[in-house]
């Protein structure tokens, strides 16, 4: 066998692939807001975070950003009134990223298309027991490679 056959780089290109053929999919309805997809997935963290706000530092975590590349998106959704930063009580040095009503109202107008464009080039290919699986599989490999992509967020309370 060769070793440009090892499926371990299978794996990894299927990856890339399939990754790059959803993101050219859902690029349009984004663009279609004016969003790119980097200030689309900060928008999305924030408004699916406590209080729609995380500090700068947790944002970069979450994203494949640095903190000068979070800090440059946050400038943009700033300028647009999408964002505003607001001062940590706790630590004079941090900040956080405040989604506004008005970045609210610019999710709202797109994610009916983004999740039809989920449903239709990701989720909607699999059954639920094997989206389920897979999601699971996700966090596994999720947690290990980028384990503060999470960093700022709560877990639930649980209902006993």
């Amino acid at each position: 066998m060769s070793p440009f056959d090892d499926p371990r780089l299978t794996a990894m290109g299927l990856l890339a692939e399939v990754m790059a053929g959803i993101s050219e999919k859902m690029s349009p309805a984004l663009a279609g807001a004016g969003l790119s997809d980097v200030e689309f997935e900060t928008l999305i963290r924030l408004a699916r975070s406590p209080e729609h706000g995380l500090r700068m530092s947790d944002l970069a975590a979450q994203t494949s950003l640095s903190t000068s590349g979070i800090t440059r998106v946050v400038d943009r959704l700033e300028r647009e009134n999408l964002v505003v930063r607001r001062a940590c009580h706790s630590d004079r040095r941090a900040s956080y990223a405040v989604l506004t009503d008005e970045g609210r109202q610019r999710l709202l107008g797109v994610l009916p298309q983004h999740l039809d464009d989920i449903e239709t080039w990701f989720t909607g290919l699999l059954p639920p027991e094997q989206l389920a699986d897979f999601l699971s599989t996700l966090r596994l490999i999720r947690d290990v490679v980028r384990p503060c992509a999470t960093a700022g967020v709560t877990e639930p309370a649980k209902v006993e």
